[in-house]
């Protein structure tokens, strides 16, 4: 069995010192929304007591589905380069960027980059050898492919920059065609397929201003070549439905922020454990939930079901 642990949002905290030069754009309304709100929710000691929970359960793998950080200051992906060292190492952990993560235009290097370690496409062993060698760093690096035990880990970036009080993501044609490729030829080889996306590809559960922008097409290639399984982000609650895949339905998972310390109009901090196996032909998936408890300061298991 491979077990694969999935958090999402952590929008870690708290903010590093802010310069009035920093805030001369999209920032300052993201700056003010922490200030009145947001920091009340995510809370440092949800992610530190998220990360001792993670290293009771010692998932095989660990995925974290976007938003790392609240207004992209550069400071802050540093700064969350060395909480991603704390969870595990590059080859324990895999990360792709949310809308947060691009709350402006920045230089790679000075931001995603950080994180590059945990992002990076790795050249395929036996009949994959050579497969995956693409671009390897820069926003032409996705989709990019981690091969964990019987999984085949894809990230995706939907992360953009957008305008005032909008927060859509795009995938793009050029990393859809790819991805496409990709899925046929891991299915054929018999991986189990993990697609993370930050931005869920729902067409009505999602509202306007944070939609995914191109849903259809990413559904159209779904439908075509197929996954067993894809994680997303974003919308801070979980998430369940099926997509249309070529021969059944594939799960669609979404969990809450990993750091909400308390309930809003969204729910407390939840991360999900998922064990993997192999059942017969295909493939078994069983779902452990477990949520933070603000009386004990610690998360427990809050319900468990099959896929």
């Amino acid at each position: 069995m491979f077990t694969l642990a999935h958090i999402s949002d952590p929008h870690l905290g708290p903010l590093p010192p802010v310069r009035a030069r920093d805030l001369m754009n999209k920032r300052f309304f993201g700056w003010l929304s922490w200030m009145r709100r947001r920091q009340g929710i995510h809370r440092p000691e949800v992610l530190t007591a998220l990360a001792e929970d993670l290293g009771a359960r010692a998932p095989d793998h660990l995925v974290v589905t976007g938003d790392l950080t609240n207004i992209a200051l550069l400071e802050e992906f540093s700064r969350v380069a060395e909480w991603l060292h704390g969870l595990g190492t590059p080859e324990a952990v895999t990360v792709i960027p949310g809308n947060h993560d691009a709350y402006v235009t920045l230089p790679w290097e000075a931001s995603l980059a950080k994180w590059q370690p945990f992002m990076t496409c790795e050249a395929g062993a036996g009949e994959n050898a050579g497969a995956d060698a693409e671009a390897q760093s820069g926003p032409e690096a996705f989709p990019f492919v981690r091969y964990r035990g019987p999984a085949a880990i894809i990230g995706l970036s939907s992360a953009q920059a957008t305008p005032l009080f909008c927060a859509h993501g795009t995938l793009g044609t050029a990393q859809l065609e790819r991805l496409r490729s990709l899925l046929q030829r891991l299915g054929e080889q018999g991986w189990f397929r993990v697609v993370l996306l930050h931005h869920p590809p729902s067409l009505d559960r999602i509202a306007w201003r944070k939609r995914l922008v191109d849903a259809v097409p990413f559904r159209e290639v779904i439908a075509e070549a197929g996954a067993e399984l894809i994680l997303h982000g974003h919308d801070h609650s979980f998430g369940a439905e099926q997509i249309a895949g070529p021969d059944a339905g594939v799960p669609v998972i979404g969990v809450p922020s990993a750091s909400a310390g308390r309930e809003s109009k969204h729910p407390i901090a939840h991360y999900q454990l998922y064990d993997i196996e192999q059942a017969g032909n295909g493939w078994r998936i069983g779902v452990r939930s477990r949520g933070f408890d603000p009386a004990s300061g610690s998360f427990r298991e809050a319900r468990s079901y099959d896929l």
